[in-house]
């Protein structure tokens, strides 16, 4: 393993031990989702995946 690596690896860590106080802030101050919001988002997904069965199907 050469130092680029190394230094690479250091830098990724610490990026990781800076961003995480942030985040956990954001998860904990977070709205919550309710059933509206959760169908919104899995009628798309339902619909992209009933479409490529279909395109699996027409080959």
């Amino acid at each position: 393993m050469d130092w680029i690596k190394i230094g690479s690896a250091v830098l990724l860590v610490a990026m990781f031990f800076m961003i995480l106080p942030g985040a956990k802030r954001m998860v904990k101050e977070a709205p919550k989702g309710d059933a509206k919001d959760w169908m919104g988002f899995v009628i798309p997904i339902l619909a992209i995946v009933l479409f490529v069965i279909l395109l699996i199907a027409l080959v």
